[in-house]
């Protein structure tokens, strides 16, 4: 191993990843207790359903694939938080790359080891909470091609592991089991990971129809794998957005003090019920990442929004409880004890629920206006993207693309 070259366990990083995920598995929650039988039935829904899903949202939008298939895989809690080390890992690498060239090499210090054992157990800590939260994430950054860890599947309770997402070969394993159509020279766009112990477990809190309630949760998953998989140079651009962002990450330490400071200042303000509408992560930015976070924020609510429209537009078709569905879980996104209210507004996650709301009142404007074709011109170049300010004010995306409303 060279000296430039980043340690397998991560103390060459600023996050000890493998510290990060042994500190996640030992701090998830169990999943909700189920029979063999009934587990089975959970990850041989979401299979099918992921499947079935897809030629839904296609027909919906239009939208068709013009590179290779992204993987569906049905996970566990721990598969969950796995994946999600795995791709921090590799989204954070140009930080990690910008330390090691401003110190001319790996920090061997006792402290530069300590440091990354901290935060590890804090990312440990965090992905455990989130593990009990999610019903489904796609990863478009995930490629065959990377070299990760292959995630576990659920197999005979929901949260006991078997051995592989892969049938062995190179090709990833579709819902139905057969290999995924791949195009050749082209690694997947991303994969699909549905959260099995968490549909399971909210599905029961809620009293909702499982079959109904697992096809709901697909819809809207599917509808992000359908988004990166058409539109090709989404998922380069969005990489782009984040290495501009950490590139511009001041490494000066009193700097990162200053900042950690008016962090720890925000952790009290949220504490006492004030600054309802700011995170933890909007104090720790330059103003430079506020523009670049800007951007980010508005294709992340284009893509939750237009994933909740297609799910309200498909579901009636196709469920017959959606609207009980739809009104349970709204109810129950502003529900929770105060320590999970605290930390999804700390970690900036009611934030995540504006985006549903604006994304979708910003989709069913524009396509109002200029119909699913006019609304899809947002896909063609990055150009075309909402800003920030246009998610909230749709005639004025639809001035700057089309020209003026008809």
């Amino acid at each position: 191993m060279s000296q430039t070259e980043a340690a397998p366990d991560g103390t060459d990083s600023m996050v000890d990843w493998d510290l990060a995920l042994t500190t996640a598995r030992r701090l998830v929650r169990p999943g909700p207790d189920v029979s063999v039988e009934e587990a089975r039935q959970v990850v041989s829904d979401l299979r099918e359903f992921a499947q079935k899903a897809e030629g839904h949202v296609r027909a919906y939008t239009g939208l068709r694939a013009t590179g290779a298939r992204a993987p569906v895989v049905v996970v566990d809690r721990n598969g969950w938080a796995q994946a999600n080390v795995d791709a921090f890992r590799q989204i954070l690498e140009p930080l990690s790359d910008k330390l090691r060239s401003r110190r001319g090499g790996p920090d061997t210090s006792p402290m530069g080891a300590l440091g990354s054992r901290v935060t590890g157990v804090e990312t440990g800590a965090l992905l455990a909470f989130l593990s009990s939260k999610v019903l489904g994430q796609f990863d478009p950054f995930w490629s065959d091609d990377d070299g990760g860890a292959t995630v576990p599947e659920p197999r005979h309770s929901v949260e006991e592991p078997v051995d592989s997402t892969h049938d062995g070969g190179a090709h990833p394993v579709r819902p139905d089991g057969r290999t995924s159509e791949l195009v050749p020279g082209m690694a997947p766009a991303g994969r699909l990971l549905l959260v099995a112990p968490n549909v399971a477990h909210i599905e029961r809190e809620l009293g909702v129809n499982p079959q109904d309630f697992r096809l709901w949760v697909c819809l809207h998953e599917e509808t992000h794998r359908v988004q990166f998989t058409a539109v090709p140079w989404l998922r380069d651009h969005l990489r782009g957005q984040i290495k501009a962002f950490l590139e511009e990450t001041d490494l000066d330490p009193s700097a990162v003090f200053s900042q950690l400071r008016q962090g720890l200042e925000q952790v009290g303000r949220i504490a006492r019920g004030g600054d309802q509408g700011v995170s933890f992560i909007d104090l720790v930015q330059t103003p430079a990442q506020r523009e670049i976070l800007d951007r980010v924020t508005a294709v992340m609510s284009l893509l939750e929004g237009h994933a909740d429209v297609v799910m309200d537009g498909v579901g009636p078709q196709v469920i017959p409880t959606v609207a009980t569905i739809r009104e349970r879980f709204q109810d129950r996104r502003g529900s929770g004890n105060w320590i999970d209210q605290f930390l999804k507004r700390l970690l900036g996650l009611d934030a995540k629920l504006r985006q549903y709301r604006d994304g979708a009142a910003f989709v069913r404007a524009v396509v109002d206006q200029v119909g699913q074709e006019g609304f899809n011109q947002v896909w063609t170049t990055p150009e075309h993207l909402p800003t920030k300010a246009e998610i909230t004010d749709p005639d004025a995306w639809v001035r700057r693309v089309h020209g003026s409303p008809s």
